[in-house]
């Protein structure tokens, strides 16, 4: 009988120190067996924001004890996995090294193979740990770093379809959040007052709504709900405010989502059309509900993360490594840290004003 794999994973790549412990079903899904994750929100909620130095030391400070409590757990000891997982890249650099040096330590002296995984990939692969999804499938990744829309044709194979050309659409919630006056992180707090307000009080830009295929903007977006912000007379028009710009949010990946699925059935012609969003903002109940309406129209079935995968963890890591592992995706104890490392690399870099579209 073939051994069902058993892993590690470990996640440093912002400001989330993870260890996870997970083994592969013999349906081909996952069995997680410890989930530790250590947040730094208090460390960072002074600064409004994520200072990568406070969060390398963080994650230091905390990272052998949450491996340690990942393996007690996980009921196994460190000679019971088949191998060690952990995020090598995109993320902060300085971050990033303290998870991946560790990973390879431990590597090293059991004698294991090491997997140095992309983040991306980690959510991109995250909602096969507790459901069978056969490849290719579309993706929506969603995340405070990343918005991208990709075809996912197997594991280490992506196609890039669109992405944001300035911020990040869980950045853009933050940054919101931050100008209404919530405490960092606030992103999810969004949500909360938008269910308070006038989704229809005020009027905000859909950057590129028309042109730019599935490309994405959010730069103009935030920029009016800072000028607006400076005006507000009350906490009922900063719901209001909450309010309108979710439904715009929720305008714009409506139709963005629309091009993505066309240009996807330009290419798979699958029985069955399976759409996976995943990352932190794919926690938003609205934007479920949203995409969720517009696959049922277009005949996609559309598949979320639990909560607790959509923001960084490490059982995806590991699930990553697995499924790394299963093609002979090993890497050697060299392997760097990347700050960018796109999950496709032939995909123009497209990042900036004054860009074409």
């Amino acid at each position: 009988m073939k051994k069902k794999l058993t892993f590690l994973g470990i996640e440093t790549s912002c400001d989330e120190t993870a260890a996870s412990v997970v083994r592969e079903k013999s349906d081909g899904t996952g069995e997680i067996l410890s989930n530790v994750v250590s947040s730094q929100i208090q460390e960072h909620k002074e600064f409004g924001g994520v200072v990568p130095e406070i969060a390398a030391r963080a994650h230091v400070e905390k990272i052998e004890f949450v491996i340690k409590k990942a393996i007690n757990e996980s009921n196994l000891n460190l000679k019971n996995l088949d191998g060690i997982a952990a995020t090598a890249g995109p993320g902060l650099i300085v971050c990033l090294t303290v998870g991946l040096n560790i990973g390879k330590a431990i590597a090293g002296s059991l004698n294991k193979p090491l997997l140095a995984v992309n983040h991306l990939e980690g959510h991109a692969l995250s909602p096969k740990i507790n459901k069978k999804i056969e490849f290719p499938y579309l993706l929506l990744l969603i995340s405070g770093g990343h918005t991208q829309f990709l075809q996912v044709n197997g594991v280490n194979n992506y196609k890039r379809l669109g992405t944001t050309i300035d911020d990040a659409l869980g950045e853009a919630f933050d940054k919101t959040a931050k100008l209404l006056g919530i405490e960092f992180p606030g992103g999810p707090k969004i949500e909360e007052w938008a269910r308070k307000g006038n989704e229809n009080y005020f009027e905000l830009p859909k950057p590129i709504l028309k042109r730019g295929g599935c490309n994405l903007s959010f730069a103009g977006l935030k920029t009016a709900v800072l000028k607006i912000s400076k005006n507000l007379k009350n906490k009922e028009e900063k719901y209001h405010l909450a309010a309108s710009f979710q439904k715009t949010i929720n305008e714009i990946l409506y139709e963005k989502t629309n091009i993505a699925m066309k240009e996807f059935l330009k290419v798979i012609r699958n029985k069955k059309n399976t759409f996976v969003i995943a990352g932190g903002v794919a926690a938003n109940l609205s934007i479920r509900e949203n995409l969720t309406k517009l696959s049922r129209e277009n005949q996609f079935s559309p598949i979320f993360p639990p909560t607790n995968l959509c923001s960084d963890n490490a059982a995806m890591i590991a699930w990553a490594g697995i499924e790394r592992f299963k093609i002979n995706l090993v890497d050697n104890l060299e392997f760097p840290s990347k700050a960018r490392w796109p999950l496709d690399s032939s995909a123009p870099f497209l990042k900036g004003p004054g860009l074409k579209l």
